[in-house]
């Protein structure tokens, strides 16, 4: 057997054993504050944003090719496995190499578009490029990219173009990832040096010219995509440790990850205004950097525990890992509606994670599964999609959306995964309107309803209390007051 082959086992056995840990290490916490833009082409953006509510993240890079761990392999860190037989700069050379390999000839974006669809999303995040360095668009800034290797005389080589086209025409708003670290570039991990951890591997403070060549490339690229890619309605950048020094507070800190004396300061002011130049009202995320670039948060792998009034979102794996990898184990449809139902009463977006096989296609499982998700979804939408929030929006397993104008309150009821309905459920709060209807919004039936003592009692028909599959019920009414 080939050395390189040897490797390739040995990291996809460590890759699926520590993709649970890595991702505990690997992700971007909340910010705590929160600055409202003041562009009023942003503010209306964002309020069409908050309107979608469900969204799909496409983790799909030069990881897919071995099936392991986005990126996360390469950086020198103590949580992260390889194996022991194998020396770290061998390691790193095969990792690049997969470039080499990666030509995914069945890349169908049109099938991701359209599972994206009957899942009931409606707006995307592609990662352009993630830490790696490796570049899922044509750049001109460097040869390290999907459309220089073996996929380069594809009609479809320039892979970013053709993902955003195929979601456009389903209707999706469209989000570019963008890794702001970048551990290929000689500006970001300089080969003079070892590459300690996930920071840039020298001082700033002496090679100043090294960083604002960094600085360059990164407006470049990153100019590459909002000029080149049609319409684009967010940034989404990650890397939250590439930031300004004076930025790093105790949140940062409590990261664990190791901090440099110097400034990675990239000048997102520069890169904000080149951006909405070419992208008028675009959304720009610089996660975790709390200020006027981060237009809204993006707690990763959870969900808030209250309700909040700024604009959020949760971005979730459907499975265990970002990308691709082997015999991953998919989040049931209940789940991912239960949480899409809470996120939405707290004020949130969901953003479902899923990755491509090397060759370009979903998983069965994986659009089997949204077909499912779906099913749900495109029936109950009215009371996810172009909501905000209510006061009271949680009691027991029955959680509160209500219409932008408030005069529409929305019920969800998310039984335990395999319970049966009861006969009635109850809640406190949200009382509806004296002699108005309470609809089950599936059917479009009214239901029976009562209030004692200041409980809402709804009575359901026997046809729908005896179905033990039932993911959500979902109610609408006019709320009292």
């Amino acid at each position: 057997m080939m050395k390189r082959e040897i490797i390739k086992i040995a990291v996809l056995l460590i890759g699926i054993c520590s993709k649970v840990v890595a991702q505990d290490h690997g992700v971007h916490h909340q910010s705590t504050t929160y600055e409202w833009p003041k562009d009023p082409l942003v503010k209306q953006k964002l309020d069409k944003w908050q309107d979608q509510k469900f969204g799909m993240i496409i983790h799909w890079g030069l990881y897919a090719v071995p099936g392991i761990i986005e990126s996360w392999s390469i950086c020198s860190e103590d949580w992260i496995e390889r194996d022991s037989t194998i020396t770290y700069d061998n390691y790193k050379k095969w990792y690049w190499d997969q470039s080499k390999d990666f030509n995914p000839v069945k890349f169908n974006p049109e099938q991701w578009a359209k599972a994206g669809k009957a899942a009931g999303m409606k707006y995307l995040v592609f990662t352009t490029k993630h830490h790696d360095g490796f570049a899922m668009f044509d750049t001109k800034e460097s040869d390290f990219s999907i459309a220089k290797g073996p996929f380069a005389t594809n009609p479809k080589a320039d892979v970013a173009k053709h993902v955003f086209d195929a979601f456009r025409k389903e209707g999706f708003m469209i989000g570019a990832y963008f890794s702001k670290p970048d551990w290929h570039s000689q500006y970001y991990w300089w080969s003079k040096y070892a590459t300690a951890d996930r920071n840039n591997n020298y001082d700033i403070r002496k090679n100043p010219w090294r960083w604002n060549m960094f600085k360059q490339y990164t407006f470049n690229q990153i100019g590459e995509l909002m000029h080149n890619y049609g319409s684009v309605d967010i940034l989404w950048l990650d890397g939250g440790w590439v930031r300004p020094l004076s930025t790093v507070n105790d949140e940062v800190r409590a990261w664990g990850a190791a901090i440099p004396a110097w400034d990675q300061d990239i000048n997102m002011p520069k890169i904000a205004s080149m951006a909405r130049k070419a992208q008028p009202g675009l959304l720009v995320v610089d996660r975790t950097v709390h200020g006027p670039y981060e237009n809204y948060q993006t707690p990763e792998q959870r969900v808030p525990e209250k309700q909040l009034a700024n604009p959020w979102e949760s971005c979730m794996t459907l499975g265990g890992a970002w990308g691709f990898v082997p015999n991953d184990q998919y989040k049931s449809a209940a789940k991912v509606i239960h949480t899409l139902v809470e996120v939405t009463a707290k004020g949130g977006s969901l953003l479902l994670g899923v990755g491509p096989k090397a060759d370009g296609t979903f998983p069965q499982e994986v659009i089997t599964r949204l077909e499912e998700i779906g099913k749900w979804v495109n029936v109950n939408g009215k009371a996810i999609y172009g909501t905000r929030i209510t006061k009271a929006y949680h009691d027991g397993n029955t959680w509160f959306t209500q219409s932008k104008d408030g005069k529409t309150r929305y019920a969800v009821y998310c039984p335990i995964e395999g319970e049966k309905l009861p006969s009635t459920i109850s809640w406190t709060g949200n009382t509806p309107k004296k002699g108005t209807s309470v609809t089950l919004i599936g059917t479009g039936k009214k239901m029976k309803w009562k209030e004692l003592s200041g409980k809402i009692f709804i009575e359901l028909p026997a046809a729908v209390s005896k179905n033990e599959g039932s993911i959500a019920l979902a109610f609408e009414f006019a709320p009292a007051g």
